[in-house]
């Protein structure tokens, strides 16, 4: 094999990144796991269609023992005990990875996934500023001369990074002429410079991994990091990975999933937009009866969800892993408090009945936000300073069970397909695609800070519902390519009215094309990105 960058120097200090040993080592993850990994996305198309065909999906009858079995997975390491509050963004710019550590959480979530648009210059970035973090030497000046620096009077947030999902290439690293894997890159080029630092540091190279449809795509993410810790010398286990349960086959395979992982698993995350996206994708041609009311009207209460996420807290719990919640995406705008107070509002009920109903912690996208989900888990943990407990291991769910029938009922989920919301996903989705790609993965759009998942359930409610000629409950009108195409021109038109013709021409046009494209194609698109990416440097 023969390893080629296209691009040696994206940004300054990129050769302290793109070294020889570790573009080696990158390399060798390459030849041992590129394989299996094309398989195993073969193999998602393949279940795909044979669901479409039956329109049923089922837990595994070949893996009854490992439900059945009594086993649980490595404790927890020290640094990953308490998990209460869980900041996510991306790792670059280096302003945004400071804030992160800074904010007073307990986890940040280092995202090189959906906050983070894999430009060649932010992937590196993302890397060296990972690396400094750990190093301890990050910081950044702005051009007004504002200093950021890490805090020294408080703990800084526990690093858990996300590299890409399975399916998404690598363009600017080629081997033997082809795209690299982007996981393998991420993962790869993170460990072999962050590893043996974050263990002196008394923690260790922790990973969410995303994007998952099964537990063979555990097993071979559970292969890499045997071969990865052997290739440096560090102890099994030292790698910690929690998994986002963030598609419908993943559901129905967490036991197996944390079973694959068990040496160096920590535990699920209930990821509700990708979730949501991947039900339309598996059963986008199944009928009306899995077809989605508007997403801001599917809370997680609705019966389908709840299967989903007491499931997740049962299974995470019965074997010692943590059951992490889902996101609050809450931005406070200062210029109107009252729709600030009442999104807080939200969130707090929301983090409440994830705290009641025994999550070890939960997701937030703004510092702000903070303070707000610790006081809830609080007052379930009890405070951390003052003797309460870490965590939720010990609140078992034996009372809980789902069947495959739940997971599935998203006819009972509340709400109508309406033209408001038809209208707010055509200009979600351009919007989201125009600012990714602009080079920034974490997009504010009312209030809210949005990554790849929201303009992926948007999109695909589009498509299907365009499949299945839904009828639009506040019009009477029906959902077809004709009136997609009418409304998307009207919110494409408000996109320029609102952001300028500069702006419009070089992102939000091609956008609005790449929306059109996806949303009127008689073939459905598995990922927005996939495409999105061939438009970036």
């Amino acid at each position: 094999m023969a390893i080629t960058v296209t691009d040696p120097r994206p940004i300054e200090r990129a050769e302290e990144i793109l070294t020889p040993k570790a573009l080696a080592f990158v390399e060798e993850l390459h030849k041992r796991f590129a394989g299996t990994r094309s398989e195993l996305l073969k193999a998602r198309g393949v279940k795909r269609q044979r669901v479409a065909d039956t329109g049923k999906l089922d837990f595994l009858p070949e893996t009854q023992d490992v439900r059945d079995g009594d086993w649980k997975v490595a404790p927890a390491p020290a640094a990953l005990q308490d998990r209460r509050v869980e900041m996510t963004g991306p790792a670059s710019p280096a302003k945004m990875a400071i804030n992160a550590l800074n904010s007073g959480a307990k986890v940040w979530l280092a995202d090189l996934e959906d906050a983070s648009t894999p430009t060649w210059s932010n992937v590196i970035d993302s890397i060296l500023n990972l690396r400094d973090a750990a190093q301890g030497t990050l910081s950044y000046t702005s051009a007004e001369g504002k200093e950021y620096t890490l805090r020294t009077d408080a703990p800084l947030a526990v690093v858990v990074a996300r590299p890409r999902g399975w399916h998404l290439p690598e363009k600017h690293l080629l081997i033997d002429g082809e795209p690299a894997v982007g996981a393998l890159v991420d993962f790869g080029l993170h460990f072999f410079h962050v590893a043996k630092q974050l263990v002196l540091n008394g923690q260790g190279p922790y990973y969410y991994l995303p994007k998952m449809e099964s537990h063979l795509e555990a097993r071979l993410w559970n292969e890499v990091f045997v071969y990865a810790q052997d290739f440096l010398g560090l102890g099994q286990g030292t790698i910690r990975a929690t998994v986002l349960i963030e598609t419908i086959p993943a559901a129905f395979e967490m036991d197996e999933i944390l079973y694959e992982l068990r040496d160096h698993a920590s535990g699920l995350n209930a990821g509700r937009w990708d979730y949501l996206f991947s039900i339309i994708k598996y059963f986008r041609d199944a009928g009306e009866e899995f077809v989605l009311p508007d997403r801001a009207s599917v809370v997680m209460t609705a019966p389908f969800m709840r299967a989903y996420t007491e499931l997740l807290v049962k299974t995470c719990h019965k074997r010692g892993a943590f059951a992490m919640g889902g996101m609050a995406a809450v931005i406070p705008n200062r210029r109107h408090p009252e729709v600030t107070e009442a999104a807080f509002a939200k969130v707090r009920a929301d983090k409440t009945r994830e705290a009641n109903d025994g999550f070890d912690g939960s997701w937030v996208a703004h510092p702000d936000l903070v303070p707000t989900c610790r006081e809830v888990f609080d007052a379930v943990l009890g405070d951390p300073e003052n003797g309460g407990r870490p965590n939720q291991l010990d609140k078992q769910r034996p009372e809980v069970s789902v069947t495959a029938d739940q997971l599935l009922d998203i006819a009972s989920a509340d709400g109508q397909v309406t033209e408001g919301g038809l209208r707010l996903n055509l200009y979600v989705a351009v919007a989201y695609t125009a600012v990714w790609l602009s080079g920034n993965g974490a997009v504010a759009i009312h209030n809210l800070m949005e990554d790849a998942a929201t303009a992926e359930i948007s999109r695909s409610q589009v498509w299907q519902q365009i499949r299945n000629k839904s009828v639009l409950a506040d019009t009477g009108n029906t959902v077809t390519r004709e009136l997609v195409e009418k409304i998307l021109g009207e919110e494409t038109e408000r996109l320029r009215t609102e952001f300028g013709d500069e702006a419009f021409r070089r992102y939000y046009k091609p956008a609005s094309d790449l929306i059109a494209d996806i949303c009127l194609s008689e073939d459905y698109t598995d990922f927005l990105t996939t495409p999105a990416y061939e438009l970036v440097d």
